[in-house]
């Protein structure tokens, strides 16, 4: 248990670091290595874990935490994306988070820290700008970013024209970023089945990102089997 008046310094980082490696689970890392490819070393600890470390960390004062973190591992790198979703300040939130994107080279630590982004949930507008920042970027996982946060809040018919647009300016062959745009478009088609069938229609998307939506599509339980054969149609005519 981490104390609410723990000072955040370079020993109390250190502490925290040894702290886990010493929960590391070698099971789980070769498990995660199956998964997951990325440049840092992977200890083996379990999402829950690191989601409850995080909120245990969010009741200290932490801003000083987030200027100690470095590379050294996955896990390490995964619990800064954590502590961010607790920033209670957006712009503040924004400017960090912008900075945290350039250290995320894989799906699993994008996809894991953005469901815990409320902040966004509450700010809307404001996020819109943030992801069009991180679409833009040059970066796979930075443009991962931004479409995975289009997933998770903005699927609604008032921001679907906006999601539309961002999935077609987006040129891209990058693999992880086609991945999050195919399943974007099959949450839109679920919901809005009508509306996302007309964009897809009308609007050339690479082959990739076709397929991967119509199988994505195909997959769901939650489209009728006469929406998903009208989508398997449409494949043939493009």
């Amino acid at each position: 248990m981490i104390g609410k008046n723990i000072k955040w310094n370079k020993e109390t980082y250190k502490e925290l670091i040894n702290y886990l490696v010493s929960i590391k689970e070698e099971k789980y890392k070769f498990f995660n290595l199956k998964l997951i490819t990325t440049k840092y070393e992977i200890l083996g600890i379990r999402i829950p874990i690191l989601r409850k470390l995080a909120k245990q960390i969010s009741k200290t004062d932490f801003k000083p935490l987030l200027d100690l973190f470095n590379d050294e591992y996955y896990e390490v790198v995964l619990l800064e994306g954590l502590i961010l979703s607790y920033i209670e300040d957006y712009n503040e939130f924004k400017s960090r988070l912008l900075k945290y994107v350039l250290k995320v080279d894989n799906w699993a630590i994008c996809d894991t820290v953005i469901n815990g982004f409320k902040i966004i949930s509450k700010n809307k507008e404001l996020g819109l700008d943030l992801v069009k920042v991180l679409i833009s970027s040059n970066l796979e996982f930075s443009k991962r970013f931004g479409f995975v946060i289009l997933l998770n809040f903005y699927v609604s018919l008032e921001y679907l024209d906006q999601i539309f647009k961002y999935v077609k300016s987006c040129d891209t062959d990058d693999y992880y970023v086609n991945m999050a745009i195919s399943w974007l478009l099959c949450e839109c088609y679920v919901k809005f089945t009508s509306e996302t069938y007309n964009f897809i229609k009308t609007n050339k998307l690479n082959d990739f990102i076709l397929r991967k939506t119509i199988s994505k599509v195909n997959d769901s339980y939650r489209v009728s089997l006469l929406d998903k054969e009208r989508l398997r149609e449409l494949k043939t005519k493009c």
